[in-house]
């Protein structure tokens, strides 16, 4: 009987421990590349393994005494810790030598005469690379390569003349070992086993979006000319490679022999790509995922772009009616208004470098087009007029909605006298800060104020007859079909509203609410409609603001100015395309004291929406006045993930293009209070939409600056819309 030792029985458990992660939760049959190589790499468990399946069945269990034998290769009855050893591998030689045993077959399947289930030889283009690659979380021991798109490969006969390459149908071989053992390789000695990783997000060599990175296995270190030799065959044999390849030494053991072989590299034709560059130079960010058809439009500034134009703009605007699709030539943050209009419309919008001279882009202006965005990279190809009507039509609602509306409130009311169910009386811009005061931020986070209700509105429309001229102007044939006319006739519309009478009793309380604030002090007035800040639709950007100052007279000019954004044509549009009411719509205004002379203003949402790391906040914030919304030509506001859990862990991803120095722009003190602050956001108004507190589709997004005194204060709490 075998004899066990103190080392047998841990590695009893870990077999059993393999065992039970190698079975898959489809009921027991294993997936392609999945476990043999992994258990076959511990001696104890190939051993107990007896059938090669890659599960240690309760029948292998039982017969261990026989089948461990083999484990003991001196015969002496025992099992010692060398004869348990993974076999790993260890540190190749100079010469590239593997520290694996044996030797290659001599009669493996040639490249050419593989079936694309096993692999192949050549990759002529991405759609052959998509076909042979797996993207995914079973990775077997490759954890870093976890949803990574990515293609192993392997070079037989490194040591001969003309070495032989093999690109491994990754979703069928998850292994090295199991594509050796299909094509007849007999072992790893004089091969180099790697891997092919897309990272669409990087900037290529070239200078395109979207770069290739080859690896070897941790063990494995091979000398610079060997990696110069795969650069060389993988290029050769894969030309779409070609000033888009850099080589990524494993922490293990191959960066260290780089370190030490450095300058053979800086003289190389091929990039090093280390983990500090793996997070820089973007040359692809896929803002929002999305697909569309449309015409593609090469914009230029002041130009004004149509809901079925896919847009490509070499700065941001500032403001952005309905579109098809965003292409952006300089880099975006999700928290702007033309992502957010992106997100909230359901359309894809990308950064991607040197977009307007792409000659990819540029070939397709004034096509018509199929555009789509993922995590992968984009998708533009000419598109034809029935796919384009086919798809307007099926994504716009087939039947009108109308905004839930209350008008039984006449009285103006402070924010402590309205509830979080206040949405349809006050908008829910108001009724969202109003539940801010209540879940125990610390004093004078959260600005106290005032909310006009939506009676206000209604009755200063009435006053007017201005629901009558509305109705007549959108009943015209000439304004329906004509998008000049409709820009025009509701900029003339506005200005009517803006310079109309409100009734005495409405004028009276506009006045005692504006005499409730200090002399001098500037009041903010801000839309709170029933057509924005919900889940689902954040209506970002629709609506204007206004701040009026001391010399502006009776607060009523402000107030008439934020009802007049209503009829705005970015947001007429955008009603018009989800068939909203827009007599039902209606405008509440948040009024409370104006910040002037901020240190920093910025957005943070409760999860990391761009990046997709776990456990992390996503903040934006700029210096000064300048809004990470709407920010001022090719200013790059800093870029923060804040750990939920350790106030004082955060990670920079970028740094303010205004900031002076290295220092951020909010101190310790203000990341440490957001994180509070933050936490309780999201839980109480997790709550208050019905949602759990893990729901991966539900999280906060606020609005925040520091005052000029060092202050942090919320301004805004809306849902995400993802």
């Amino acid at each position: 009987m075998m004899q066990l030792n103190r080392f047998t029985a841990p590695a009893i458990g870990m077999a059993l421990a393999v065992s039970l992660q190698a079975q898959p939760s489809n009921g027991g049959n294993r997936g392609p590349g999945g476990p043999p190589s992994f258990i076959s790499t511990f001696p104890l468990t190939a051993a107990l393994d007896t059938n090669k399946d890659g599960v240690i069945s309760a029948e292998e269990v039982a017969a261990a005494d026989q089948s461990l034998k083999k484990a003991d290769k001196n015969g002496d009855g025992k099992l010692r810790a060398d004869e348990l050893i993974p076999r790993f591998g260890g540190r190749s030689s100079r010469k590239g030598r593997s520290s694996r045993g044996g030797v290659v077959s001599s009669q493996p399947t040639p490249p050419e005469k593989l079936s694309l289930t096993n692999g192949t030889g050549r990759i002529p283009d991405l759609a052959t690379f998509d076909k042979l690659s797996y993207q995914g979380e079973e990775v077997l021991i490759d954890t870093h390569l976890a949803n990574w798109q990515f293609v192993k490969f392997q070079i037989v006969g490194v040591d001969k003349d003309e070495p032989v390459t093999y690109f491994i149908n990754t979703k069928t071989h998850r292994s090295h070992g199991k594509f050796m053992r299909e094509i007849g390789i007999g072992s790893r000695r004089g091969s180099m086993a790697g891997v092919l990783i897309y990272r669409p997000l990087k900037k290529a060599p070239n200078g395109e979006p979207g770069m290739f990175t080859f690896e070897y296995q941790p063990f494995d270190a091979y000398p610079f000319e060997q990696i110069q030799m795969s650069h060389d065959l993988l290029t050769k044999h894969m030309p779409i490679l070609k000033g888009r390849l850099g080589y990524y030494p494993m922490p293990q053991r191959a960066l260290p022999l780089y370190h030490e072989e450095k300058e053979k590299y800086d003289a190389a034709e091929f990039p090093v790509v280390l983990d500090e560059d793996l997070e820089s130079d973007i040359g692809f960010l896929p803002l929002n995922s999305a697909e569309s058809f449309g015409r593609l439009r090469l914009m230029e500034t002041g130009e004004l772009p149509s809901s079925r134009d896919v847009v490509v703009y070499k700065t941001l605007p500032n403001e952005m009616p309905r579109v098809a699709g965003v292409i952006t030539a300089v880099r975006q943050t999700p928290l702007s208004h033309v992502n957010l209009r992106a997100v909230q419309d359901g359309v894809p919008n990308a950064f991607i470098t040197g977009a307007a001279e792409n000659k990819t882009i540029t070939s397709l202006a004034g096509k018509l087009v199929y555009y789509k965005v993922n995590k992968n990279g984009y998708e533009l190809r000419e598109a034809t007029e029935a796919e384009v009507d086919k798809h307007f039509a099926a994504i716009r609602p087939a039947e009108p909605q109308s905004p839930k509306r209350d008008l039984s409130v006449r009285e103006i009311r402070p924010l402590d006298k309205i509830s979080f169910g206040d949405s349809g009386i006050f908008g829910v811009k108001a009724s969202n800060l109003a539940a801010l005061h209540t879940i125990g931020l610390p004093a004078g986070t959260v600005p106290s104020g005032h909310a006009v209700p939506f009676s206000f509105y209604d009755e200063f429309m009435k006053h007017n007859g201005l629901y009558k001229k509305a109705k007549v102007m959108l009943a015209d044939e000439v304004f329906q079909k004509n998008r000049d006319k409709q820009i025009a006739q509701l900029k003339a519309f506005r200005k009517t509203i803006e310079q109309a009478t409100m009734p005495d009793w409405m004028m009276e309380r506009l006045a005692k609410l504006q005499a409730a604030f200090p002399e001098g002090q500037g009041i903010r007035c801000r839309s709170s409609t029933n057509n924005e800040d919900l889940p689902g639709f954040s209506g970002a950007g629709l609506y204007d603001s206004f701040t009026h100052k001391p010399s502006e007279g009776h607060l009523a000019k402000s107030i008439k100015q934020v009802f007049a954004s209503l009829w705005n044509f970015r947001a007429f549009e955008e009603r018009e395309f989800y068939r909203i009411d827009h007599f039902t719509t209606a405008m509440g205004v948040l009024v409370h004291p104006n910040f002037s002379d901020e240190a920093a203003n910025g957005v943070a949402v409760t999860d990391d929406i761009l990046y997709q790391t776990k456990g992390n906040y996503y903040l934006n914030t700029q210096v000064g006045e300048d809004l990470v919304t709407n920010p001022e030509a090719n200013s790059v506001p800093e870029e923060l993930l804040l750990n939920w859990w350790k106030p004082n862990e955060h990670k920079v991803m970028r740094q303010s293009s205004l900031a002076k120095g290295e220092g951020l722009l909010m101190s310790d003190k203000h990341l440490t209070q957001m994180n509070e602050c933050l936490g309780k956001i999201h839980a109480r108004f997790a709550k208050l939409y019905g949602k759990s507190l893990d729901d991966k589709k539900f999280a906060m997004e606020i609005e925040y600056k520091i005052t000029k005194d060092g202050n942090l204060s919320i301004k805004q709490a809306r849902p995400w819309v993802y």
